[in-house]
């Protein structure tokens, strides 16, 4: 691999990278907060509600191999200048989809924001991993995650002090309460309150969009072989990263499921500021992440840090459906010092499940690209495929949780998920061909 431009370090661009990591961390993160807004402005049950992340990541899938085809043209810096755009695209339309209060409307708007999401995915991670030393490549995706779940920290206290401030109104008593037309009114009322922060959304990412067409941003060249590049059939032939995909897209499902059920799950646990509830997990994630930024490669490896994750996941996923739905005493031993309002056991350890998740994702992408050469951008859309676990697992836990009514019982859909990648971890990573 060689760099058009000669450039003596990695610093800036990881400075024009990181600041597209944090928009893109902070329109995703958002979902944790919309889901329960949408659930009360448009009338949802479970299934429906998680029918927010399913358009969202379900677009990973559709678009991924499309957006790969596109970055081949464009190249990898104006892939992320396109992805942008159509990220704006999509935050527009959330206008008419609040105005007019119509779900699919805003599914709609969320599949477009996956999609520019998709491109912006496929082009800034290998660029991250390809554009330092292999051995330090987990080490910048964590810088890279700090600033994506940093995001996801900031934007459910943004949503939540703009857009979910004065919601006494709105319980399902009172709502039940009034005629059809008043309520009708008054949950239109509230759903146009996401029309002035997504019209803001999309003038930032426009302008981000113009950052990065006009930065010094290096283009990444990958020597050409006419005969291998592009070739799924040849791509599959190399199981570390077929096992990747898959680890990713059981990962991203526990990652959602972590972070976007948490709101919803607290407010049935009567938590009163269930809006904020992704930030817990965010938080818990930098934690992570900024703990992987000072062991790795120093004193554990990569394959080691998602041992100990996928390990971690598991526990943490059986004391989520053991622990008491009231009780805030971990909560209150633990962490009453900062003052933050306290919750109960079992969301506590979803939250944490963002400490467990923090280093599964920069330790696969290095892990199933390496050796790649040419295919790089086939095998990293094929990673950001993986993503659509984002849309197939928390749906999946609301389809559950809606079945049995037990809500903190379903959770043990994560469990195999973690299996799967404490498997890769241990083996599938090392495999260099089928059968061996």
């Amino acid at each position: 691999m060689n760099q058009t431009a000669n450039t003596r370090s990695s610093y800036l661009p990881m400075m024009i990278v990181g600041a597209l990591f944090f928009i893109f961390g902070f329109v995703t993160w958002l979902n944790g907060s919309l889901i329960p807004f949408l659930q009360i402005a448009c009338e949802l049950n479970h299934m429906q509600a998680y029918l927010v992340t399913m358009a969202f990541y379900i677009s990973y899938t559709v678009m991924a191999l499309p957006m790969s085809v596109i970055l081949k043209r464009t190249g990898y810096r104006r892939g992320m200048m396109l992805g942008l755009v159509i990220m704006a695209v999509g935050s527009l339309v959330f206008i008419p989809a609040a105005e007019a209060r119509m779900f699919s409307v805003f599914l709609i708007a969320l599949f477009i924001l996956g999609t520019g999401l998709t491109i912006l995915q496929t082009a800034s991670n290998p660029y991250i991993v390809h554009i330092g030393p292999h051995e330090t490549a987990a080490v910048r995706i964590s810088i890279m995650g700090l600033m994506n779940k940093g995001a996801g920290v900031v934007a459910p206290l943004v949503f939540t002090a703009f857009i979910l401030s004065d919601m006494s109104q709105f319980t399902e008593t009172r709502l039940a309460s009034l005629d059809a037309a008043q309520r009708a009114a008054e949950l239109t009322e509230l759903s146009s309150r996401l029309v002035i922060p997504y019209l803001l959304m999309a003038a930032m990412l426009l302008a981000l969009a113009a950052l990065v067409h006009f930065s010094p941003l290096p283009e990444l060249k990958f020597e050409e072989d006419e005969s291998e590049q592009g070739s799924i059939a040849r791509i599959l032939q190399h199981p570390r990263l077929v096992l990747g995909v898959v680890a990713l897209f059981f990962y991203v499902g526990v990652e959602v499921i972590a972070g976007d059920t948490i709101g919803l799950f607290g407010k049935e646990m009567g938590v009163e500021n269930f809006g904020q509830l992704t930030s817990y997990t965010m938080t818990f994630m930098v934690v992570g992440y900024i703990v992987g930024m000072l062991v790795i490669p120093r004193w554990i490896s990569q394959e080691t840090a998602l041992v100990a994750s996928a390990t971690l996941g598991a526990f943490f996923s059986l004391l989520i459906m053991s622990s008491s739905g009231d009780s805030l005493g971990l909560w209150n031993a633990l962490f009453a010092w900062t003052g933050v309002p306290a919750v109960p056991n079992a969301v506590l350890f979803l939250a944490l499940l963002g400490f467990a998740n923090a280093l599964v994702w920069p330790a696969i992408w290095p892990m199933a690209l390496s050796g790649l050469g040419s295919l790089t951008s086939t095998g990293s859309a094929l990673l950001i495929m993986g993503i659509s676990g984002g849309a197939i697992f928390p749906f999946i836990y609301g389809a559950l949780a809606e079945a049995s009514g037990d809500s903190q019982g379903a959770y043990w859909v994560m469990i195999p998920c973690y299996l799967f990648i404490l498997y890769y971890a241990l083996k599938g990573h090392k495999l260099e061909a089928w059968g061996k």
